[in-house]
């Protein structure tokens, strides 16, 4: 089976001419109502769903024992709603969020750089995935020292976004993208808010959710879990408070 999903992805790969590394909801189909951005245009996928899945059970390894979960910008909760934690809070600008997330999760209608509102050194680990390119520089920094103040000592900090060195092409494809990242100047944002960084994967997922390549969990998991992953655009980074 394993030898069957290793062929396959090689098929579905050599269709994919280049990455995808347009902002999430881009990556999402358009439907014919564009009067909601998220609910109407970007309707919620089951597929979406499964990949997600396989994304937390690869993550967590790197935070394996999580008490407080914190995620920024979460959509249709795909990530914060599978990743075990005992408390999840989202921060989100669109309210219609609520239908979608579990209830588990304390939704709150916020900008983001509300979560300095949390109680310091309360919060075991922060997600945000294409996020931070959203933000003008000076709010990113103003965002991160936030995270870093709200973390716990060995509490982490977890990013999924575009790596302008292997998308450049197509990084402002979406109008929103504001702030360039790279795998070369993350380390550099995340230090100066006092996080030190641990990892940095330049190239974690190679394909978005209207790729070609399947979105099997089994295919999914393997593309994770090999030392080379072509076609990859989307960088992976753990940073940690000290």
């Amino acid at each position: 089976m394993r030898v069957a999903a290793r062929s396959e992805l090689r098929r579905s790969l050599s269709r994919s001419r280049r990455p995808d590394c347009r902002s999430a909801k881009d990556l999402l189909p358009v439907t014919a109502d564009a009067s909601s951005p998220y609910v109407g245009a970007y309707p919620q996928l089951p597929s979406r769903r499964a990949v997600w899945r396989e994304i937390v059970r690869y993550v967590q390894r790197d935070a394996p024992e999580v008490e407080t979960l914190v995620e920024l910008g979460p959509g249709y909760g795909d990530f914060i709603d599978q990743f075990p934690a005992k408390r999840k809070i989202a921060f989100d600008l669109n309210p219609e969020m609520r239908a979608f997330v579990d209830e588990s999760v304390e939704l709150r209608v916020e900008d983001a750089q509300a979560i300095a509102s949390l109680p310091a050194a309360s919060v075991d680990l922060v997600f945000a995935s294409n996020f931070l390119e959203h933000l003008e520089g000076d709010e990113v920094d103003r965002l991160l020292e936030s995270v870093q103040g709200v973390l716990r000592p060995g509490g982490r900090l977890m990013l999924i976004q575009p790596n302008h060195l292997r998308c450049g092409e197509h990084y402002f494809d979406d109008p929103t993208h504001v702030t360039i990242f790279d795998d070369r100047n993350i380390g550099f944002w995340l230090e100066r808010a006092g996080l030190r960084t641990l990892r940095i994967d330049p190239g974690l997922l190679p394909f978005s959710m209207k790729s070609r390549v399947p979105k099997w969990p089994l295919l999914v998991r393997l593309y994770l879990n090999v030392p080379v992953r072509p076609l990859s655009a989307q960088m992976y980074v753990v940073a940690e408070r000290v």
